[in-house]
């Protein structure tokens, strides 16, 4: 007896699913594509993050001192100058040690252990170690695009130190700029004078160096730098003289042996070529 033609699609029907569905048929473009995604997620390079570093707000030798992560010390960790001495003798190489206060334009033990005593300074427990300061400069801004600098000083000790830079003083504790910049211009250039910031001239930024008045000693300085107008400077030349750095409430000197800053000599220089 013959099938007819739908009795044959029937049954050929039947035969596909009892097998299921038809599964699909892998191509080479398919497995191509896949070897290709395989290769990318294996060979992908790693993040390169020496780029990053390049970024970061530190001078090229900031390696060459310790990190912040280290212990500091600070005003609570010398009870006298002694204490002081005897932590950095075997931290310090005693050429450096014995060179404070005896060559020409240096400060002495003393006036460290007062710069702790007072929160201006603290020290990274390392060999050597490291004096971190935060530093306020006022860059006074005279007529005709001149600008003040400190030429010299007068130390108490007869000795005399070159500086050429813009009015410096080092910050107290807890201490805002505004505030630092008043006190730094009433000590160092006598009397209370009339202030002005020029708004959006303030910088901040780090510099690393071996300290000039601690030889031996390398120092970390956070500078905080604004422009200012400062009334009833003289427009010559002049000098002040200072107000004893560290005084007792009664106005007695604190500690007769540190080296204090007897006269500041300043100076009225161009700052650029229009200078007139």
């Amino acid at each position: 007896m013959s099938k007819t033609p739908e009795s044959l699609n029937n049954a050929q029907n039947n035969t596909k699913s009892s097998l299921g569905p038809a599964k699909p048929i892998t191509t080479l473009p398919d497995l191509f594509l896949t070897a290709v995604s395989l290769l990318f997620l294996f060979s992908s390079p790693k993040p390169n993050h020496t780029l990053f570093r390049k970024f970061l707000p530190f001078p090229p030798n900031a390696r060459r001192f310790p990190k912040m992560t280290t212990t500091c010390q600070s005003r609570a960790s010398f009870a006298t100058p002694q204490a002081l001495s005897d932590w950095l003798k075997p931290r310090l190489s005693s050429d450096s040690l014995e060179s404070w206060g005896v060559k020409p334009g240096t400060k002495n033990l003393h006036n460290l252990w007062l710069e702790l005593s007072e929160g201006e300074t603290s020290l990274v427990d390392s060999s050597p170690p490291l004096r971190t300061v935060n530093v306020v400069t006022v860059r006074i801004l005279g007529k005709g695009n001149l600008v003040l600098v400190e030429s010299r000083q007068e130390l108490s000790d007869g000795s005399f130190r070159d500086r050429f830079r813009p009015l410096s003083e080092k910050m107290k504790p807890h201490e805002t700029t505004e505030e630092a910049v008043t006190r730094a211009v009433k000590e160092e250039l006598g009397s209370s004078r009339v202030v002005r910031i020029v708004p959006g001239s303030y910088r901040k930024k780090l510099e690393e160096r071996n300290s000039v008045s601690y030889p031996g000693l390398p120092a970390r300085y956070v500078l905080h730098s604004v422009e200012a107008w400062v009334e009833g400077l003289p427009e010559e030349d002049f000098v002040t003289e200072e107000k004893e750095e560290y005084e007792d409430v009664d106005g007695t000197r604190r500690l007769e042996k540190a080296v204090s800053v007897r006269k500041h000599y300043w100076k009225w220089v161009c700052s650029d070529s229009l200078c007139s």
